[in-house]
């Protein structure tokens, strides 16, 4: 039995993934999405991260759980995470648990290849939250005998998923950064890293990270232009990193302050997932068939 936590889009895609072979449960906070997860076939169980008290029915559950919920939007720690382990430390019959995290816990790193051994650096409340949560996980894992994997999960796309579709952003006009200031960007898509959840699900090492990234290398700008070009849009105008500190708003500022070419080695080793998807290219066009 598998125990999803924050069941939106990947979670319902992972749903769709294992259905027939897991019965699966959803935690939500919303009761207006309970019949949308029995539609697909989740058993779909109220409570909030938020709230300790809604969170007792989780203990004794599932064999495995995939922790997809984001922290809260303030603080350097991840209290959700720490509700849940609470929870999920009065089940005894838990034996794996993937978590869903972040490739920013790397935070900048000047366009170096990153795997998983570069100590974790992160430069923003949001990542600092992330991290924070991995150390708890590797903690719960360790002390209750379970097996914990944490998937640093860069950029999702897909052009089927709400806030995921890159044309969204050109049509905005939203600028990219100069070329001479351009930052490396990483991707997956939205099915890959399904599989990729699913991969770890069954075959993920004891508190290991993995990068969950395809294998394209792109600057930020020269990712956009690719979606402009595909799709008969307009490329997104260049700016220097000055005139973006004017235009654009903190959160997207960040992401332009950080460089980093994941490597994904352990993804396809230790993980054995097949990427259907290896380039961005590749996952756009195939979108467009």
């Amino acid at each position: 039995m598998l125990l999803i936590v924050g069941c939106g889009d990947i979670g319902m895609r992972v749903a769709r993934l294992v259905g027939g072979r897991w019965r699966v449960l959803a935690l939500t906070s919303s009761p207006a999405r309970v019949e949308l997860l029995r539609g697909a076939g989740v058993v779909p169980l109220l409570g909030d991260l938020d709230r300790p008290s809604t969170l007792s029915r989780l203990a004794g559950l599932a064999d495995a759980a995939l922790h997809l919920a984001p922290p809260a939007a303030s603080g350097d720690a991840d209290e959700r995470t720490a509700r849940l382990l609470q929870a999920l430390a009065r089940a005894p019959r838990l034996r794996r648990l993937v978590y869903g995290s972040t490739s920013g816990v790397y935070g900048d790193c000047g366009g170096d290849r990153v795997d998983e051994t570069r100590a974790v650096a992160p430069a923003t409340d949001r990542a600092r939250r992330r991290v924070d949560a991995e150390a708890r996980l590797r903690v719960f894992g360790r002390s209750a005998g379970v097996t914990v994997t944490l998937l640093r999960i860069p950029g999702i796309y897909a052009l089927d998923r709400d806030g995921g579709d890159p044309r969204v952003r050109l049509a905005r006009g939203t600028p990219v950064l100069a070329a001479s200031e351009d930052v490396f960007t990483n991707h997956i898509h939205a099915d890959d890293l399904a599989r990729a959840c699913v991969a770890a699900l069954n075959r993920g090492l004891a508190q290991r990270a993995v990068n969950a990234c395809d294998d394209s290398e792109l600057r930020m700008g020269d990712y956009f232009d690719l979606v402009a070009d595909l799709f008969s849009l307009a490329r997104p105008r260049r700016v220097s990193l000055a005139e973006a500190r004017t235009q654009l708003p903190p959160t997207q500022l960040s992401f332009m302050g950080e460089s980093r070419r994941l490597v994904n080695r352990r993804l396809k080793r230790e993980l054995r997932l097949v990427l259907r998807h290896p380039t961005v290219a590749e996952g756009l066009r195939a979108s467009t068939d």
